[in-house]
Parts: C-alpha cells; sequence; structure tokens
C-alpha cells in the first residue's frame, strides 16, 4: 500500500483520530496532565463493559480447546504483541498449566519484546510462518492482537488459522476492522482516540490486557482452576509463592499456618491437595484419586466427599 493509501486508511481509524480534550495538554502542568490522562483511563472498562458477551463466546471456545489438550494463541505486533506473549507467560505460574499451553507470538520474535520492531508487521506471510512453526491445530484457538484491526501479520494468521480450521478470535478497538470481519468471533472495545494522538499503548493498550485478563482468568477458573476465588493450582516456585501457597490452604480450610505447612510437605507443595486432605482427612493418593475423578475441581472432590 502506498504511503497516501495507507494515510487514508489511518484517518478512518477511530485509534488514530484527534482527542479534542487534550489539544491543550503541552500546556498544562504535570498535576493537570496526571489528572486528564486519569480521565480518559476511566473510560476505558466501560468499553470493555460493552463486549462482554464476544469476550464470553471466546471464552467458551478457549474453555472447550483446552479440554481437548488444545491451545490458546496470541498473536499481535509491538504493544499488542507483547501484552499477548506477558498474558501469556503468567499462566503457567498463576494456574499451574504446562508451559505452551498459552502460547504467545509476536512480530519479529523474542527481540521485539524489548526493543521496538515495528516493520516486522508488515508482512502476513511472516503471520502464517509463526503458526506453522507452532503447528497449529484445528483445536487451537487463534487470538490476532491489533488496536487498528489491520496489521498484516495478524490477517495473515488469522487467514491461515481458518484454513487450517481453528477457531478464530479478533482484539481490536475500531468499528468493523479488517481482522473482525476474518475472525469468527470480534471483540472491538472501542476506547476512542488516544491522549497523545496515536499512542496506542495508552487506552487502546489497557482495553486489550482488560480483555486478555477475562479471557484467560475466566477459562482457567471454567477447567477447574480455582476453589472459591483461591488460586489453588499455584505452583510455589519462590520464596513469595510458597507463602502464598500455605495463605490459600489457611483460608480455604480455616487451618493453622503449621497445619497448612504440613499438608503442604505431605503433599509436595500441591496446594489442591494440601486442601482436600485438610478437610476431609483423606490420605495422599485417595484425594488424589478423588481429584483425578472430579476433573480436577476441587469443589466437586470435597463435596463428593462431604455429601
Amino acid at each position: 500500500m502506498s504511503e497516501q493509501g495507507l494515510m487514508s486508511e489511518l484517518e478512518r481509524l477511530v485509534s488514530e483520530g484527534r482527542n479534542p480534550k487534550t489539544f491543550d495538554i503541552d500546556l498544562l502542568p504535570t498535576l493537570d496532565i496526571l489528572s486528564r490522562i486519569n480521565e480518559e483511563d476511566q473510560s476505558v472498562p466501560v468499553a470493555v463493559g460493552k463486549v462482554i458477551p464476544e469476550i464470553a463466546l471466546a471464552v467458551e471456545r478457549i474453555v472447550s480447546a483446552f479440554r481437548k489438550g488444545a491451545r490458546l494463541v496470541y498473536m499481535g505486533a509491538g504493544t499488542s504483541g507483547r501484552l499477548g506473549v506477558l498474558d501469556a507467560s503468567e499462566c503457567p505460574p498463576t494456574f499451574g498449566v504446562p508451559e505452551g499451553m498459552v502460547l504467545g507470538l509476536i512480530a519479529g520474535g523474542r527481540d521485539a519484546l524489548v526493543r521496538a520492531a515495528e516493520g516486522a508487521e508488515d508482512e502476513p506471510q511472516e503471520g502464517v510462518r509463526a503458526l506453522q512453526d507452532i503447528r497449529l491445530t484445528a483445536d487451537d484457538v487463534v487470538v490476532g492482537i491489533a488496536v487498528s484491526g489491520r496489521t498484516p501479520y495478524v490477517i495473515g494468521g488469522l487467514r491461515y488459522a481458518k484454513q487450517v480450521g481453528a477457531t478464530t478470535v479478533a482484539l481490536s478497538c475500531n468499528h468493523a476492522s479488517i481482522i473482525a470481519g476474518i475472525a469468527d468471533i470480534a471483540i472491538s472495545p472501542v476506547v476512542g482516540p488516544e491522549v497523545l494522538t496515536g499512542s496506542t499503548r495508552l487506552k487502546a493498550g489497557t482495553a486489550q490486557k482488560l480483555v486478555l485478563n477475562m479471557l484467560t482468568t475466566a477459562s482457567m477458573i471454567r477447567i477447574g482452576k480455582s476453589y472459591q476465588n483461591l488460586m489453588v493450582d499455584v505452583h510455589p516456585t519462590n520464596k513469595k509463592l510458597v507463602a502464598r501457597a500455605s495463605r490459600i490452604v489457611m483460608q480455604a480450610t480455616d487451618c493453622t499456618a503449621e497445619q497448612a505447612r504440613q499438608a503442604l510437605d505431605q503433599t509436595e507443595n500441591d496446594v489442591k491437595l494440601a486442601i482436600l486432605i485438610t478437610i476431609t482427612g483423606m490420605e495422599v493418593e485417595e484425594a488424589r484419586r478423588a481429584l483425578l475423578h472430579a476433573g480436577g475441581f476441587l469443589r466437586t472432590a470435597i463435596s463428593s466427599r462431604t455429601a
């Protein structure tokens, strides 16, 4: 596309518009600049709230994929790609899932995480190659993330994913975007023009982060990774998480710190098992079988024993 053509296309995007509320932002003192940014940020959760039905549709597809042993794959460029990688990387320590169950792909590869590689997004075939490299299957879910909804890397990836038969989801911040027209499910929280024109790491980036939080958190809850509102599949791999694991057992069972530590020692720091044996009095292997029979849902395992 020519420079003139690209300029015309950007002109039509809400996310690239000028915000009339911040024309004078370069004249303001620090406190007023921050207040203006904060005022604009308050519109973001409202915009996300309007697309919860579409987010729910995506969660159902992700849950179905996880139950088949398939994957959730994020792909994007720049800030959008980094947010996808961030969300994916936080799933194993938070929910105890294996590496690779949630994947984040970014145009330009790993180097693009720490330094700008903005030109890497311009080739649709790079998106295709990224999905081919991970051997995408029809059971997987691919979420293409692009504020503009027109990033070639994401467009190429989503089109290839549809050819494979995978579920496709588009996350953009513009009405009727290109990727929304490609994907099976379109999530489009439209947050309007940014405080600084075109700086979509601001409101649009925040909206994307909120949606990604919802996609993985709700999906993990739906496959049994929580008990009440506790992260019972957390892997205690550092001192903070070891302390958190003990606290989770205490909160779930009303036991003492010493009892929680004993239960975790018995179960090799398996928080779910520690809670189950503390509440029910089961032996560890019996509790392990009960959890397996309950499909990993701790509440179900407890109910079957205490009913």
